[in-house]
């Protein structure tokens, strides 16, 4: 008979959130040896990760962690509501960010590599993956850093954890206004903090396109380089968040609205799950 007792499987399926059964039979296999039953489960696990590597995951959360000085943004993600809403999941989500913080990590690849309590976030992730038994990714991770931040996360779902997640680096001393624009940002979805981010070709290819669209309409070729400037102006309130008509009052630019508050956006950051 292997030597554990019923306490060793407690105690190995409260440290790796295993079922009993698979636990049970870890133990067996391992002839009662605590540590080389946790090399089976997790080997176990990791084969069950790479069978699962081709699938989706379009669900998730956002989560962000404030330092001094930088707010870090992470995105992680699964293949369904019902993990993504799980208290282990969220709490992987947790110390995902924590580490990711605490390394100014800018990128998925840079918090991957990040020490999380003596390993790897990506060795975290696949071994909790395991006990979840769903995929999991970390898509995105954003580092901002700035004299003053607003941190808005949004529930797409009452049932759900945030999946809209919106950090705004400021200069200035109106907080309201500040989170204000992280709300519009929320839900406009700007792609640059100003016209002139937009890179040069993005924009000479939209100007090809509304050059096109407005001579296929039969617009006189004269009165073409007034329409298309007014086209691309359009092109530059859809991407630009400070050319963006502002969500409480569309009369105004948000750059106007923050140069109003006294305040200077410097920059941001915007995830929202699968998109």
């Amino acid at each position: 008979m292997a030597n554990f007792t019923i306490a060793d499987i407690k105690a190995l399926r409260e440290q790796l959130g295993t079922g009993l059964v698979d636990t049970k039979k870890a133990l067996e296999e391992a002839d009662g040896d605590l540590e080389k039953a946790v090399e089976i489960l997790r080997l176990a696990g990791a084969k069950g990760n790479a069978k699962r590597a081709d699938r989706s995951t379009s669900e998730g959360l956002v989560v962000a962690r404030e330092r001094e000085g930088a707010v870090t943004l992470i995105e992680l993600n699964t293949e369904t509501d019902f993990v993504a809403k799980n208290e282990r999941f969220i709490a992987l989500a947790d110390k995902v960010a924590d580490a990711a913080a605490a390394a100014g990590a800018d990128s998925a690849e840079a918090a991957l590599a990040a020490d999380a309590g003596g390993q790897t976030v990506e060795q975290l992730i696949s071994d909790e993956a395991a006990i979840l038994g769903e995929k999991v990714v970390l898509r995105r991770v954003r580092t901002l850093t700035g004299e003053h931040f607003e941190i808005y996360l949004h529930k797409t779902s009452k049932d759900l954890p945030p999946q809209i997640g919106v950090v705004v680096a400021y200069t200035g001393d109106d907080a309201e206004t500040a989170r204000s624009i992280a709300q519009h940002i929320s839900f406009a979805n700007p792609t640059y903090l100003s016209r002139d981010d937009v890179p040069a070709e993005e924009v000479e290819k939209e100007r090809q396109i509304v050059t096109e669209i407005s001579r296929n309409e039969g617009k006189p070729e004269a009165a073409l380089p007034k329409i298309v400037e007014g086209r691309v102006n359009a092109f530059f309130k859809q991407v630009a968040l400070l050319d963006q008509d502002y969500a409480k009052d569309n009369k105004l630019s948000v750059g106007h609205v923050a140069k109003n508050a006294g305040i200077t956006i410097t920059d941001f950051a915007r995830f929202k799950v699968g998109a």
